[in-house]
């Protein structure tokens, strides 16, 4: 098993070629790992498995275990060793399996990563990278299938980045490395078999930057990670009926790119925030209040928010869907925004109430 998924690993294709997002993170993990001694990888099974979810798959065998690091089951201990390797020089990048397993780690990364640089005044900053996988939609089932990057972009000190593309999945890692500050990346695990192919003059991202990824005059729809391809759904439905929507991929959580956000809405005046996370307390609610601050007056009509129901997450498939943001959520909350009723028989995706109990 393990020498056919060596074989796997080895098929990943160059910029030009069709690749997938699991194959671009780990051309990117080689590309770092070759241009810098510094860099090593560490986390659960990241070694002779070839990671949780196959990123670093052949890697061991190319870089050796000094450089791929298989850590014992211990959140906190690992990401703590990573903590002391990047205080020490080292440009370590350790692997999280799940955004639900960091809460394990959460003083390392609150209390340490992100205060070190603070607390001393400038002399000690934590050059770590620190993957995880986020986001629902597999039935993984509630321990598996959360949404938390919204807590962690509330965190100062932390760059927080959620690739959604396959471009930002081959070159973010590099300036996540440059940074001196440290940086978590969150990749959908919804996104890791998309494929496609890799822009010929690709190269390294802007991490202080959102995208436009799609334009449009009526409706501006902001999202990130595994809701792009939602939201970019949901923008071609919406086109079939006269409605140009405007899609903007975040890339970066923390910090928020303000301007790209209100430049977008400043042209449709009306925006709907597409966040897997759970509503209250989420990443949504804090774009919806910035829009709110910033461009009161730019908008004509209240934000949207489309985010997941404020439960678990269900193992069942039917209940999981029914849980997450949808497609027709996405095209419903953009109707209601520019004034327009939902076709007949269309998902209608009401509103939820301001307060009272979920559900």
């Amino acid at each position: 098993m393990t020498a056919t998924r060596t074989r796997t690993a080895a098929s990943a294709e160059p910029d030009g070629r069709k690749t997938t997002y699991r194959e671009a993170m780990r051309e990117a993990l080689r590309e770092a790992l070759r241009s810098d001694e510094r860099v090593f990888l560490m986390g659960e099974d990241v070694g002779r498995y070839g990671g949780c979810f196959g990123v670093s798959l052949g890697l061991l065998e190319e870089f050796g275990p000094e450089r791929i690091r298989d850590a014992p089951l211990s959140e906190s201990a690992f990401v703590g060793a990573g903590i002391g390797a990047a205080l020490a020089g080292m440009r370590p990048v350790v692997e999280i399996m799940t955004v639900n397993f960091s809460l394990l780690a959460l003083d390392q990364i609150l209390n340490n990563a992100a205060t070190l640089l603070h607390m001393s005044g400038g002399q000690l900053p934590v050059p770590i990278v620190i993957r995880m996988t986020t986001g629902a939609g597999r039935q993984l089932a509630a321990q598996h299938s959360h949404s938390l990057e919204g807590w962690y972009a509330h965190i100062p000190g932390l760059r927080v980045l959620a690739p959604a593309t396959l471009a930002d999945a081959r070159y973010m890692l590099a300036p996540a490395l440059a940074d001196p500050d440290p940086v978590l990346i969150f990749e959908h695990g919804s996104l890791y078999n998309v494929s496609g192919g890799l822009p010929a003059d690709a190269g390294p991202v802007d991490i202080d930057h959102a995208a436009v990824r799609r334009p449009g005059g009526d409706v501006s729809l902001i999202t990130y990670g595994g809701s792009l391809p939602k939201a970019l759904a949901a923008a071609d439905d919406l086109a079939s009926g006269g409605i140009g929507a405007e899609v903007v991929d975040l890339r970066t959580l923390r910090p928020l790119d303000d301007a790209t956000i209100g430049e977008s809405v400043a042209r449709t005046h009306r925006a709907v925030v597409v966040d897997e996370g759970w509503r209250t307390g989420s990443l949504a609610a804090e774009i919806s209040a910035r829009l709110m601050e910033q461009h009161f007056y730019d908008l004509d009509a209240p934000v949207e928010r489309v985010c997941s129901a404020e439960v678990p997450v269900p193992y069942a498939r039917r209940m999981e869907e029914a849980a997450l943001p949808q497609v027709g959520g996405v095209v419903a909350a953009a109707r209601r925004a520019v004034g327009e009723p939902a076709p007949s028989g269309a998902d209608t995706a009401e509103r939820p109430p301001v307060s009272g109990r979920p559900g």
